[in-house]
């Protein structure tokens, strides 16, 4: 990602990241102001970390949650987490001081931990759109095609393809030698820019937009195939109707999730690109704030999940209460009464 390397409109740089040439110009804000910004961030820290690690607590500890979906949904909360944890901490410290004083190798390390989470999220999304397409459109063939061991392969590929993506283009030489016309040296120092240019972000946003076709389409056709389904279902019975309804419903809230994440990750996406042809004119307040509203996509599903799911709401109350510690809770039905 890139660094803040200069100041927000109607700001002049008070001071430099570093006392040496070449330093990049650091934004002083007032104390009230950063101590404000360090609350909020701390905050969407906590409920993203503490939220994400409750999903994977809860598929992990109840059998009745052992399905392929909520495998792929431990996953994703798993990414979303480590987001929360490894990388938000010093992206706050980056954006509210508009300098990287953690040194070259965390700078490195931190870019690619943030564009592993953030690739690995929509992978499993997409995947998660394809295990909900085989659920509405073929019900009677889904238990026999959706294994667990598939949704295992799913979570291979949904970490190594951006896993190794990642490393190729920030720990090896290939993209210098090849494209050095491209790449531009570091502007300042006190910047975290790397790989932040031109072919960067082009190569990114098909990165972001293929999958997000994907789906879309699964989803149009989702909504098409469970809207005559609504229509048939008077004629089913009972228990079949039943298990209809919770997949509608599954899908409509996993729907939800992809729909959020589009309009969470779409400005800061669009203005890579655009701002790449523009030869990197978008203010760094700006800057800060795309990137800030897609971090916060990673806390909004366990809230998703908190008003669309009865199963979470029921292991959080297990969770809150002393019924946890009961050697039978591992076996209760998250589904029923």
């Amino acid at each position: 990602m890139r660094a803040a390397l200069l100041p927000g409109a109607g700001e002049q740089p008070a001071a430099f990241c570093y006392q040496v040439n070449g330093s990049c110009p650091r934004t002083v804000h007032p104390l009230a102001i950063q101590v404000a910004i360090y609350l909020a961030c701390t905050i969407g820290v906590l409920i993203t970390v503490l939220g994400n690690l409750f999903v994977v607590f809860a598929v992990s500890y109840f059998k009745v949650l052992h399905t392929p979906t909520n495998f792929l949904l431990l996953s994703l909360a798993l990414a979303d987490m480590l987001l929360g944890l490894l990388v938000l901490p010093l992206s706050t410290v980056r954006s509210v001081e508009s300098c990287w004083f953690f040194g070259d190798f965390l700078c490195r390390l931190h870019t690619y931990l943030d564009t592993l989470f953030c690739l690995t999220s929509i992978f499993h999304l997409c995947f998660i759109s394809i295990d909900r397409h085989c659920a509405i459109c073929d019900p009677l063939l889904y238990p026999s095609k959706v294994t667990v061991r598939v949704a295992l392969r799913y979570i291979v590929a949904g970490w190594g393809i951006p896993a190794a993506y990642t490393a190729f283009f920030l720990y090896t030489d290939v993209v210098e030698r090849g494209l050095s016309q491209w790449l531009e040296e570091m502007p300042c120092v006190g910047s975290c820019q790397l790989l932040f240019n031109k072919f960067w972000g082009w190569l990114n946003f098909p990165a972001f937009f293929v999958p997000c076709l994907v789906m879309i389409s699964l989803y149009v056709k989702i909504f098409v195939v469970a809207t005559r389904q609504a229509q048939q279902i008077s004629a089913l019975s009972q228990s079949v109707a039943g298990a209809v309804k919770r997949e509608r419903k599954a899908a409509k809230t996993l729907g939800i999730a992809v729909g959020i994440y589009l309009v969470c990750w779409l400005p800061f996406t669009v203005d890579t690109l655009v701002d790449s042809l523009l030869n990197f004119i978008t203010p760094p307040l700006v800057f800060d704030i795309f990137i800030w509203f897609a971090y916060f996509n990673s806390a909004c599903n366990p809230i998703i999940y908190v008003f669309s799911y009865r199963w979470f709401r029921k292991a959080l109350k297990l969770l809150l209460s002393r019924e946890i510690l009961s050697p039978r809770s591992p076996t209760i039905d998250l589904y029923h009464d």
